[in-house]
């Protein structure tokens, strides 16, 4: 991974759920050597409840987490950039990667739908630290 660590930026439409999820994964699963952000292109006024608990059931604590708005800076910063359903809202510059994960929007779902979108974000962050740790 060389000398400087990796910059990944989660990106959802209310930063309330996915990429939540996804920072506290990757923030678990890296130990430090990744720096993890998440924003949300209309950031929500606060996490949804069911996403903090399955992430709690899963030994990572997002409690103390909150929606942050997605900036010009803060995606220019990032060396990738994940969206998770925000369309065009993320500006693109040239030498990142994109990835767009399709994933279902846990606002309003039950915790057991929850939790099946936590394992599945699970899943493909165990394959995007694969992939940057070659």
């Amino acid at each position: 991974m060389g000398n400087e660590a990796k910059e990944v930026l989660f990106v959802c439409v209310h930063n309330a759920g996915r990429s939540q999820m996804a920072a506290g994964i990757l923030n678990q699963m890296a130990n430090g050597e990744i720096v993890v952000r998440s924003a949300g292109s209309e950031p929500a006024s606060a996490l949804n409840p069911s996403v903090v608990t399955a992430m709690s059931e899963i030994g990572i604590d997002i409690s103390q987490e909150y929606p942050k708005p997605l900036t010009y800076d803060g995606a220019k910063q990032a060396d990738v950039i994940i969206t998770m359903g925000c369309g065009d809202a993320c500006p693109i510059f040239p030498g990142k990667t994109y990835l767009d994960w399709a994933l279902a929007d846990p606002a309003g779902q039950p915790i057991e739908k929850v939790r099946i979108i936590r394992d599945e974000i699970v899943e493909r962050v165990r394959g995007l630290l694969l992939d940057l740790k070659k």
